[in-house]
């Protein structure tokens, strides 16, 4: 039986990257409401 989670760093780049999350638009606004609460990472 295998564990749920199985990282693969390009995955998770490719999924919630900052490249990614610019790309549409409520990518934009999740990037826009962490730089306002002043979140240390914007994204991965």
């Amino acid at each position: 039986m295998s564990e749920t989670y199985q990282p693969k760093k390009k995955k998770r780049q490719r999924t919630h990257g900052f490249l990614t999350r610019m790309r549409t638009f409520g990518g934009r606004r999740i990037i826009k409401k962490r730089r306002n609460k002043g979140r240390y990472r914007l994204s991965v």
